[in-house]
C-alpha cells in the first residue's frame, strides 16, 4: 500500500498553475524526492500534503486518509521541517522543541526525553538554553530538523532539508 498517494492535483493562484495535474505514489519506507528548478510548484504540492493548502483538483491519500477529509489526522502523523526557518524568537532551543511537542499531546516527561535525543543527535546540546538569534544558520536548520521528528513522524517531510547545512550535519 502506498504511503502517499497522488492523483491529478491541481493547484492555481488565480491565472498562474503552480501545480499541474500531477500524480504518484510513494510506498512506505521510500526514500521520495521531489526534483525541480524554483517555481515548480514543489513546495505547493508539500503544502497540499501536509494539509495547509487545499488543492483545485484531484485526490490526495496520506496513510491511507484522504487530505480533504482527514487533516487534523494526517498532521498528527507527518513531521515537517519547513524551507524557512520559523522558530519561535521568543523560546529559547529547548522551549521551541517542548512546545512543539504540546502540538502532538506528548506528555511533558516524554517531551523532555525526546528533546534531550534530539539536542545530543542535532549536536544541539550545548545550545540547550541559547536564544534562537545566537544560534548559527547551520544551528537553526538542525534544529527545525528535530523539531520535525518531535512526534516520532510516520512520515517525514522535508522542504530544502540541506539549506545552510555543512558536509558534516548533511551527513
Amino acid at each position: 500500500m502506498s504511503i502517499i498517494s497522488i492523483t491529478s492535483i491541481t493547484k492555481k493562484f488565480k491565472r498562474f498553475t503552480a501545480v499541474d495535474n500531477v500524480s504518484f505514489d510513494i510506498e512506505e519506507g521510500e526514500c521520495f524526492g521531489l526534483l525541480g528548478p524554483n517555481g515548480a510548484g514543489k513546495t505547493t504540492l508539500i503544502r497540499i500534503i501536509t494539509c495547509v493548502s487545499p488543492a483545485d483538483a484531484g485526490d490526495i491519500t496520506v496513510a491511507g486518509l484522504n487530505v480533504r477529509d482527514n487533516p487534523r489526522e494526517i498532521k498528527a502523523r507527518i513531521g515537517v521541517v519547513p524551507q524557512i526557518d520559523n522558530l519561535d524568537e521568543d523560546l529559547n532551543t529547548v522551549q521551541n522543541l517542548l512546545t512543539f511537542a504540546r502540538y502532538f499531546d506528548i506528555p511533558a516527561d516524554v517531551a523532555k526525553v525526546r528533546a534531550a535525543e534530539i539536542l545530543r543527535d542535532m549536536r544541539l546540546e550545548e545550545k540547550r538554553t541559547a536564544r534562537i538569534d545566537e544560534l548559527s544558520g547551520g544551528m537553526k536548520r538542525r534544529l527545525l530538523i528535530g523539531r520535525g521528528i518531535i512526534n516520532n513522524p510516520q512520515i517525514l517531510i522535508l522542504d530544502e532539508p540541506s539549506i545552510g547545512l555543512d558536509p558534516q550535519a548533511k551527513h
